[in-house]
């Protein structure tokens, strides 16, 4: 008797959903995070990073298929089914079945059944055999149901179950992009509609504009346009940035993001908590939502995460310190702050980044953000049965600041409406009159007489310039390096903005090499760097000349292997000044392959 279509299809969508069953059941290998290898080369950690976003993307699509199982067998249950097919297969089956075994195969999701199943030995045979096959293939939809419900492992749909079934709510619903990935950091810039003013250009500028071509080439700043109900607003948006950043856009530097208005659960029926109004309750779970789907789109594309603002400046050359700042973390952190203020300058391993935002996610409705974060790093490192100043310490060990701040905070109307937020890092001081570097270990000497907080061991570490009273011949500054470093590249910048005239005249640049070095190479040296045979005379003993003050204050240039590594970087006057002095730049950039 031929089989009816509408029975055919049924086993076939049974067997479709239990061979999917069987892959989604297989053990998973990346169910717990790769940790990432300490490693020198970038390309390697990158493609680790790389690998490990696949991975997450493969276990994410794995859980949405779970779910969309789930929801097919809550609606036809075994008993259901089962009542449903019951009469159509036993009219079916009560004159012989189909095929070479005579019936039709179920499968079911134990490894026996695998085996009947590989095998085709689990045939809907006629007479008195139809009333077991009915009970096996009960059997194998309750199996099913068991393996999918029994455990189920948390994920993006647990906390945002209205996405069950729409993947098309986890993709963007613009994107302007180059595609843009493999870069060290990517700068995160959630923006919102104000009543008033927007900063989100000037933000663009200031990041972009204190970036060196070759910085601009090693990462990518997404902004995130967090109005998907707003069309016209972000139409808008989008128009102003292709008018001002159009090379940058080009550039694959500069990114656009706006999340499909799926992504957000029903926003009005939040409950109330912390004292809070319903519209600050919706205002920061939003944002909750907004930093959830940036961080996890901006991820995959970099080594380091940074989540900065649509109101802010940065110090020229951000980028450099902030890599380098990390590169010289030894241990173990979880958050590089380079401002104190808000969710501005705050640096996260990418790897790390989905912890952080499941951790959003989880609570996204209950606090707002900055609470969250201060509540991960509290479950990460402190110790319930400690005090809290051991909690406070412990947590600095994983949540790292530097100083001086490179982003200051401008705007003043803050992104929920009716609030002014006059907000101001005292830590990133006035602009123009230093610039920041991280630089090696050093000790530090020398004999110009200080004037007042400007010392030279702040000026070195960047939180502010050095300022010292007038100069005489064979006055010096000490870089004392111990152990040795290999130097490649110095540059000392004297003077600044509001003190131009503050600058070293007739100074040069030494350094006493780790290594003896003949008298001939000493002098061929010297000549080399534009030092004079009657300036030899001047020198430290033991030290050899590599370069001088030029006119406009500055001193900059590489030092060749031959002097390496280096003990002793010296700063030499030989003629005395009425004018004050002023290094309001300082910068020791170690050799990469041969840092200690």
């Amino acid at each position: 008797m031929r089989v009816r279509r509408k029975t055919v299809a049924v086993g076939v969508l049974l067997a479709a959903c239990a061979t999917l069953l069987l892959l989604l059941s297989s053990p998973r290998a990346h169910d717990e995070q790769v940790p990432l290898a300490e490693s020198d080369d970038p390309l390697l950690e990158q493609r680790l990073v790389d690998l490990q976003r696949r991975l997450q993307e493969a276990e994410t699509l794995n859980k949405r298929r779970e779910d969309e199982l789930y929801a097919l067998l809550s609606r036809v249950g075994p008993g259901a089914a089962q009542q449903q097919l019951q009469p159509q297969l036993l009219q079916e089956v009560a004159g012989g079945g189909q095929g070479a075994n005579g019936g039709v195969a179920l499968m079911g999701v134990d490894q026996t059944r695998q085996q009947q199943v590989a095998g085709g030995n689990l045939p809907l045979s006629a007479g008195a055999n139809g009333t077991r096959s009915l009970r096996d293939f009960s059997q194998a939809l309750e199996d099913i149901h068991r393996s999918v419900s029994s455990l189920q492992v948390p994920g993006i749909h647990s906390y945002l179950p209205h996405l069950t079934g729409h993947p098309e709510y986890l993709r963007p619903a613009v994107h302007l992009s180059k595609g843009r990935k493999g870069v060290s950091i990517a700068i995160g810039v959630p923006t919102i509609k104000r009543e008033k003013s927007s900063y989100l250009v000037q933000t663009l500028n200031s990041l972009i504009q204190s970036l060196t071509p070759q910085e601009g080439q090693d990462c990518v700043i997404v902004v995130f346009i967090a109005e998907p109900w707003d069309k016209k607003y972000a139409e808008s948006v989008i128009d102003t940035l292709k008018s001002n950043f159009a090379e940058s856009l080009n550039s694959g530097l500069l990114e656009v993001l706006v999340p499909p208005a799926g992504f957000y659960p029903n926003l009005d029926n939040l409950k109330e908590t912390f004292g809070d109004t319903k519209e600050r309750v919706k205002w920061r779970t939003k944002q909750n939502l907004d930093y959830a789907f940036l961080m996890l789109h901006s991820r995959p594309k970099s080594m380091y995460y940074v989540q900065m603002e649509d109101d802010v400046v940065a110090k020229p050359g951000y980028l450099t310190i902030m890599n380098t700042f990390a590169s010289q973390q030894t241990d173990n952190w979880i958050m590089l702050e380079f401002s104190t203020l808000g969710f501005i300058g705050k640096m996260f391993k990418s790897t790390y980044v989905p912890t952080i935002v499941e951790f959003f996610l989880m609570f996204h409705a209950d606090k707002p953000i900055d609470w969250l974060l201060d509540h991960l790093l509290w479950v990460k490192v402190c110790n319930p049965e400690k005090d809290v100043k051991h909690c406070q310490r412990m947590i600095q060990a994983v949540r790292r600041r530097f100083k001086p701040s490179l982003f200051q905070h401008i705007g003043t109307e803050s992104s929920l409406k009716g609030k002014v937020q006059k907000l101001k890092d005292r830590d990133f001081g006035k602009a123009g009159l230093y610039r920041a570097h991280v630089n090696p270990p050093v000790q530090l000497a020398s004999s110009l007489k200080t004037y007042m907080k400007y010392t030279l061991p702040k000026a070195y570490s960047g939180e502010t310039f050095f300022w010292a009273s007038s100069p005489n011949k064979g006055d010096i500054i000490d870089f004392k390096y111990d152990p040795p470093i290999y130097i490649e590249k110095y540059l000392f910048r004297s003077g600044n903005t509001d003190h131009p005239g503050d600058v070293f005249r007739n100074t040069t640049l030494e350094v006493q090499p780790f290594r003896n070095i003949s008298a001939d190479r000493v002098f061929m040296l010297s000549a080399q760097s534009g030092i004079y045979p009657e300036e030899l005379g001047n020198t430290s003993p033991g030290f050899i000349p590599i370069g001088r003050f030029n006119d406009h204050g500055l001193a900059q240039g590489e030092i060749i292997e031959e002097l390496n590594p280096v003990q002793v970087l010296r700063i030499h006057v030989h003629q005395a000044s009425n004018a004050w002095v002023i290094l309001s730049e300082i910068m020791i950039q170690q050799a990469k392959s041969k840092k200690r």
